[in-house]
Parts: C-alpha cells; structure tokens; sequence
C-alpha cells in the first residue's frame, strides 16, 4: 500500500511540473526581480539606510533569481500567447535574447563579489544592472498600453 501511495504521489508531481505555466513562472520571477531592484532603488534615493550587510543579501538574491532565469524553460515555443508582454523578437532571436540575459547574470555575479562599500558604489553597480535590464526590455518586451 506504501509503494501504491508513493508512486501515485511521483506521478501527481511528475505531472503537476508537466503542466507548469511558463509565462507565470517567468512573470513571477520578473515581478520579484523588479522587487529586489526596487529594494536597491530605496537605497541608492536615499528612501533607507545603506547598510552593507543587507545590501549584499539583496544583490545575492538577485543573483539567484538570475540563476533561475531559464530561457528554454520559461520562453518555450507557443508561450508568446495569452497575458504576455514578451515580445516576438525573444524567439526570433533566441540566442540574442539568451545572451541578454546572461550579460545580466554576469554583471549580477560581479556586484556579488565586489559589493559595494557605499551609497555611489551601489548606485554604479545599480546603473550597469538596470542598463541591463532596459536594454533588454527596449529589444524583447512588448510595452502594454
């Protein structure tokens, strides 16, 4: 009766991550990108304190939500329809698309490593990551009216 209840529980699983939903997956993971920005952001207008310590846990968790961004997975081939603002041009250019967002990992893991001692510090290392960002939004994401 064990081995029913775990193999009827493997499967459930095995099938729920079968009909995963990429586009709220990588919404999700944008949405918590722009949140952690938006953190630094507070810090660098002056809205919080700079605190060494808690400015490095938010850049090492951006670095991690970078980490997850898998472009295979979340931009698959039919995923350009239903509530998405992620424009043709993403599977299109696949590959330019994959080295955008690997450029921002790698200026994620940089900041990471060499976190910033002050408020001018951040704001550079918060200037290349948001470049980053628009410059990817500029080319693969449809603006909403």
């Amino acid at each position: 009766m064990r081995k029913l209840v775990l193999a009827i529980s493997i499967l459930a699983f095995a099938g729920s991550a079968a009909f995963a939903d990429p586009v709220k997956d990588r919404q999700d993971l944008m949405k918590e990108r722009g949140k952690l920005a938006g953190q630094l952001s507070k810090v660098v207008k002056g809205e919080e304190d700079f605190d060494a310590a808690a400015v490095l846990k938010t850049l090492q968790a951006m670095q991690a939500n970078a980490e997850k961004f898998d472009v295979q997975k979340l931009f698959p081939a039919g995923s350009d329809q239903g509530d998405t603002t992620a424009a043709p041009k993403i599977w299109e250019d696949m590959s330019g698309f994959k080295a955008a967002e690997d450029k921002f990992l790698a200026n994620t893991k940089a900041a990471v490593a060499s976190p910033p001692g002050d408020v001018d510090g951040l704001k550079t290392q918060l200037n290349t990551l948001g470049g980053d960002c628009g410059a990817c939004h500029q080319s693969y994401r449809v603006k909403k009216g």
